[in-house]
């Protein structure tokens, strides 16, 4: 049976996150809503963070500003910032093995991370919560749900990115749980280990898809490094 865990980006947004919750309650499925840190300082917006949390529902990191690709900067001090700072505000939200979604515009890329990045990641003892499947929702907002569908049907495990945003996408999120329901795809609550290369602070695979390995100086990840070793130059 296809197995899908789904998770919401950009999130919580008043009038459209208690709309998402309660959808999800009715279906009975749990998630992990990866949260920009400055959003959590409006009032509104951890309110809802505090609610789905007390509903069962992970929190994972998303960057402080949602701003900025590592690979496209070469501030030294932007994983602290973006990572560490966006961390801090999550504080008690934050799930215990500390995910972390970096910002990619849907695309797995060499820009999506820095060695720095990696670094701060290993040295912190984070999981990298990458994805396997975007139905682009933002962009489509009546579309997206055969995009998924389709999406699912190609693989045995797919870790899902939608947005619980103000674009109309979420109106279509409960027919998406039925035709889930009718297809016979199971929805977890779990990050399938094939999309998170560093778990724990520890390098599973090969990271060289996610960051600029041949740069002159960068460092090689080996598999199997943990946080102990992560935090080195090298």
């Amino acid at each position: 049976m296809p197995r899908l865990t789904l998770t919401f980006d950009n999130g919580p947004t008043p009038g459209i996150t208690e709309q998402v919750l309660d959808v999800l309650e009715i279906h009975g499925i749990k998630t992990t809503f990866f949260c920009v840190g400055s959003d959590l300082l409006l009032p509104q917006r951890r309110e809802l963070a505090q609610r789905a949390h007390a509903e069962g529902h992970w929190h994972g990191n998303h960057t402080l500003t949602h701003s900025i690709q590592f690979g496209m900067s070469d501030d030294p001090r932007l994983p602290e910032r973006e990572i560490g700072q966006s961390q801090e505000i999550l504080g008690d939200l934050a799930h215990p093995e500390k995910f972390f979604r970096p910002w990619g515009d849907g695309k797995i890329s060499q820009n999506i991370l820095s060695a720095e990045a990696i670094r701060y990641l290993t040295a912190g003892g984070y999981t990298l919560a990458l994805w396997t499947a975007v139905p682009r929702d933002w962009e489509d907002p009546n579309g997206w749900v055969d995009r998924a569908m389709r999406q699912i049907r190609d693989q045995d495990w797919a870790l899902m990115v939608v947005h619980d945003q103000d674009t109309g996408a979420m109106a279509h999120l409960d027919e998406f749980f039925e035709r889930l329901a009718a297809a016979e795809i199971e929805v977890v609550q779990e990050l399938p280990p094939h999309a998170t290369p560093i778990r724990n602070g520890q390098v599973l695979t090969d990271l060289t898809h996610l960051y600029r390995a041949d740069d002159a100086g960068a460092p090689q990840f080996q598999i199997g490094q943990s946080k102990t070793t992560g935090s080195d130059k090298s």
